[in-house]
């Protein structure tokens, strides 16, 4: 009998599926390689304004990137008005990215909620994401998670909810036993 007419077997179906989907493996390496040598990233298409958030504890902070001088402002005052510390920890990831060739940008950020030292990690971590958006560098993107894991991941420590009838979130009753 020849082999047109004979009964396939499941295992027989499943070997055919994994060379088919082998086969589409290679075509897509190909496709890879002929492009630079490098793998093959989809593309998001290049916009004039972006805007990106980063948060810290209660902080909530919105970054707006687009094209310009090389402003920076926070709650639209311009990084110059703030303490030195401060100064130095919004412009860290601007001092890594001046290593790479970027256009000027202008970015605004507006904070809300938490304290002083929060908003401040929330701003550097929407400045850092807003920057890599933007440029859609990956190079860039390896030189902040080398330098700092903190400056595109967030942290998700947050407050630990108050336990019913209790003031605070670990605090026990008091016990007397006389």
């Amino acid at each position: 009998m020849p082999k047109k007419y004979r009964k396939k077997t499941k295992k027989a179906e499943e070997i055919e599926k994994a060379e088919e989907i082998e086969e589409k493996k290679e075509k897509t390496v190909k496709k890879a390689k002929k492009g630079r040598g490098v793998k093959a990233v989809p593309k998001i298409p290049k916009v004039t304004v972006l805007t990106v958030t980063g948060k810290r504890k209660r902080a909530v902070a919105k970054a707006t990137i687009k094209k310009g001088k090389g402003e920076i402002r926070i709650n639209k005052k311009p990084i110059a008005t703030f303490i030195f510390l401060h100064q130095l920890m919004l412009e860290e990831p601007l001092r890594i990215a001046s290593k790479f060739k970027l256009p000027e940008t202008d970015i605004n950020v507006n904070v809300k909620g938490g304290g002083i030292e929060s908003q401040i990690e929330a701003s550097r971590l929407a400045v850092a994401r807003a920057l890599v958006a933007f440029t859609q560098n990956l190079e860039l993107r390896k030189a902040f998670l080398q330098y700092d894991r903190g400056l595109l991941i967030g942290d998700i420590r947050r407050k630990e909810t108050c336990k019913p009838n209790i003031s605070k979130a670990r605090k026990k009753r008091q016990k007397s036993y006389r």
